[in-house]
């Protein structure tokens, strides 16, 4: 891979590694927490649409983190991840990183969250140094509540607000499309919204259906996004989509967080192949299921020259 930002250096450790997108199988919001976060019960999902991370590592005396093109997107989570990172490893030298977009932002696909976790996961491997799970998960969650799933991947049940992981075992390798309309969907305005209808009444029935769902997913009780009751009635369009993903065949179709992106997972490729021509006014893309065995696998080559074995979180092979 060529030097990232000018790198040149001969001691520049490099790699080049995708940040995979999420989608929402299931999403329910129970209320209102007393440190003003809602509660959720979620199940997490890695599909196959990504950003890509190119990453380069100079040791040195300072530390120094560049992102190329950094005003395109203020505040991005990649250089506050990677600052938290050198600073947690007690590690000085020169990060520089470029970041390609793909993962509509503002969707409810968690594109920032991905690539925070990947410079989580790349950054130490570069660097010779060590962050366990239990670390990258710790300052993931600093970053955002989506971010510690992405150190994991594959399929989980999030708890609490959603950083709070448990393993699901892994499905085949659904087929879908994902539909990205271009909605800026506000997360607490959705949240405003929806707080007002989060009673105790429902709170039970909830509680059981999304357990139905995490257990037995074929158990005939559908899958549901809470945010769906009042996003979809601000933006009618959003509704629409749903619905002509399900009129072209899909098993299950569904906004994923609070939107605005919504995805419908089919039988095969030519029932995809339908939606999407169905759609085809609309931004969309053609996704899979990615499951944790392939999610790793995926990591494990990305840094193959730089990793010894195959261990979770991947592990430098410069470790003294």
């Amino acid at each position: 891979m060529r030097g990232v930002t000018g790198v040149r250096s001969a001691k520049a450790r490099r790699a080049r590694v995708r940040a995979l997108a999420k989608i929402n199988l299931d999403l329910r919001v129970l209320g209102k927490r007393p440190d003003g976060f809602h509660e959720l019960r979620t199940i997490f999902q890695t599909i196959s649409l990504g950003d890509t991370v190119e990453i380069a590592f100079t040791p040195g005396r300072e530390t120094a983190v560049d992102l190329e093109d950094a005003a395109a997107i203020p505040d991005n989570l990649v250089v506050r991840a990677a600052r938290m990172a050198m600073e947690t490893m007690d590690v000085t030298g020169r990060v520089e990183m470029r970041l390609t977009k793909r993962i509509p932002m503002g969707a409810g696909l968690g594109g920032g969250s991905s690539d925070a976790a990947a410079v989580l996961l790349a950054l130490p491997v570069l660097a010779g140094k060590v962050l366990d799970t239990a670390r990258m998960i710790e300052l993931g969650g600093q970053l955002g509540s989506d971010v510690p799933f992405f150190v994991l991947g594959g399929r989980a049940v999030g708890i609490g607000r959603g950083s709070e992981l448990f393993p699901l075992p892994d499905s085949r390798a659904s087929l879908g499309a994902l539909v990205a309309p271009g909605i800026h969907v506000s997360t607490p305005e959705a949240y405003r919204m929806l707080s007002p209808r989060l009673t105790s009444e429902s709170l039970q029935n909830k509680m059981v259906n999304f357990q139905l769902q995490a257990w037995e997913p074929a158990s005939g009780v559908a899958a549901a996004n809470d945010f769906e009751a009042v996003v979809f009635e601000q933006h009618p369009h959003l509704a629409n989509l749903k619905k002509r993903l399900i009129r072209a065949g899909a098993s299950t179709a569904m906004m994923t967080g609070s939107g605005s992106a919504v995805f419908g997972l089919f039988q095969n490729r030519t029932e995809v192949t339908r939606a999407i021509t169905s759609l085809g006014e609309e931004t969309t893309f053609r996704i899979s299921l990615v499951s944790r065995a392939r999610y790793h696998a995926m990591w494990w080559r990305a840094l193959g020259p730089h990793i010894r074995g195959r261990e979770w979180p991947p592990r430098s092979r410069y470790l003294r």
